[in-house]
């Protein structure tokens, strides 16, 4: 099996690799609370305004929680800025490779969070205007959760990619990798803690002492509300016992180790706990419900914790297989750029023999849009050799004067070469060697 192995990126760190990554796991933890309250709170707003057009509190009730919506989605895209960056520090080839494949989808995210934003703005602003436009208005919110479901998945299935170095060659656009194993379970986990953090959130907020539920809330007592949102969160979370061990089981091989299962157990186990006592809330009488509530939160912040934890783990364990390899590649291009350098100094190099002369000129000209196996911005030399077999001199042709041949990859410009140079490249470029660059 053919897997794309890159060139690294030979830069020093900003700080240790140790600090790095236990930053990577708080601001994931930090980002991905925002926005899982940023998601849900959106769908329950859609949900209880579809159903307050038959019971009018359930429409007030949305009104409340859409305001929720205006803070947490504003944070989860700030925060999203700290574990995007380190992402980048740590998984330079991998990320950005992953943007690569999915590039016109990746890039979109900008338009789509914009587009999300202004209908979320709309849907808020325009409750008394839409007065007697319900359709329009739920559509409105609709269009808004669409997105805001549609985006993350976007994040995941990136994210995902970086997992599977094997599987870059056979990756044409976003569509393509969400027929990865893990997408999906990823996926409806991710739908489930939106459901059960959001209302877990929902019951801490409708039983503040200072929200005034008989002012804004006619129909709904407090402990009224508590209960419902954690019947509701206990669902969610239920539904994370058949979508965690499913996430588990479609996991790469590679990342499955002792560590990583016993992090990622004691998370589950954690949930469990958290199950239980939202089990007995959403049955306390009204006297007594919330009591539990710091406890529940205890539970689930360690949960969130061990399961980010784990979630690291998976990365680092996938990774680093073949993380090894890129860095012997870049070692060996390092070495290679300094006998290169050598060379240009001294004539002749410190004992080493010149590099052939198309192998050189590739180099310097060709080697930003072509690779041996991999698609850059041109096709690979694989494409190259299939299609010019013992005919070099079609390669120079084409190299003076191309036109837009292949589907799917931009025109060349003409290569103002000398001959001689050309021909040395397409002799190059026809042989086993080539195949390595």
């Amino acid at each position: 099996m053919y897997v794309p192995i890159p060139k690294d990126i030979p830069l020093p760190q900003p700080a240790s690799l140790f600090f790095l990554r236990i930053l990577v796991v708080v601001t994931f933890i930090v980002h991905i609370a925002f926005v899982l309250l940023m998601v849900g709170g959106s769908l329950f707003a859609l949900v209880y305004e579809v159903a307050g057009l038959r019971r009018p509190e359930y429409e007030r009730l949305s009104k409340e929680i859409g305001k929720t919506v205006t803070v947490t989605k504003s944070l989860a895209v700030v925060l999203g800025v700290g574990i995007l960056l380190i992402m980048n520090t740590l998984y330079t080839v991998y990320f950005y490779t992953a943007n690569a494949l999915t590039g016109t989808a990746w890039i979109m995210i900008i338009a789509l969070v914009i587009a999300a934003f202004l209908l979320s703005y709309a849907h808020e602003y325009s409750w008394d205007l839409l007065a007697d436009r319900k359709g329009l208005h739920i559509a409105l919110a609709a269009g808004a959760v669409g997105l805001f479901l549609f985006i993350p998945l976007i994040f995941l299935a990136n994210i995902n990619l970086m997992l599977y170095p094997d599987q870059w060659d056979k990756v044409h656009g976003f569509l393509s990798t969400l027929v990865l194993p893990n997408v999906l379970p990823r996926y409806l986990h991710f739908l489930a803690a939106t459901v059960a953090v959001t209302a877990f959130f929902l019951a801490w907020y409708f039983g503040l002492e200072r929200f005034p539920v008989d002012g804004a809330l006619p129909g709904f007592t407090r402990p009224q509300l508590r209960r419902h949102f954690f019947a509701i969160a206990l669902g969610a979370t239920a539904a994370q016992l058949l979508f965690g061990p499913l996430l588990y089981l479609t996991l790469p091989a590679q990342t499955i180790s002792w560590g990583m299962t016993a992090v990622i157990g004691t998370g589950a186990l954690l949930a469990v706990g958290v199950l239980g006592l939202l089990w007995m809330e959403s049955r306390a009488p009204d006297e007594r419900v919330g009591n539990r509530f710091w406890s529940v939160a205890g539970l689930l912040f360690l949960t969130v914790t061990f399961m980010a934890a784990g979630r690291h783990m998976v990365r680092e364990n996938a990774i680093r297989p073949h993380r090894a390899l890129v860095e012997a590649k870049t070692m060996a291009y390092m070495k290679k750029v300094a006998a290169d350098q050598d060379f240009l100094i001294i004539p002749g190099g410190l004992g080493g023999a010149p590099e052939p002369p198309g192998e050189s000129v590739f180099k310097k000209v060709c080697a930003a849009c072509h690779a041996g196996r991999s698609r850059l911005v041109g096709p690979p030399i694989t494409l190259i050799q299939a299609a010019y077999k013992n005919n070099p001199q079609g390669i120079v042709a084409w190299a003076k004067s191309p036109y837009k041949k292949l589907k799917g990859y931009p025109p060349m410009p003409p290569q103002h070469l000398p001959e001689d140079q050309l021909k040395a490249v397409a002799d190059f470029l026809l042989t086993a060697q080539a195949l390595n660059m």
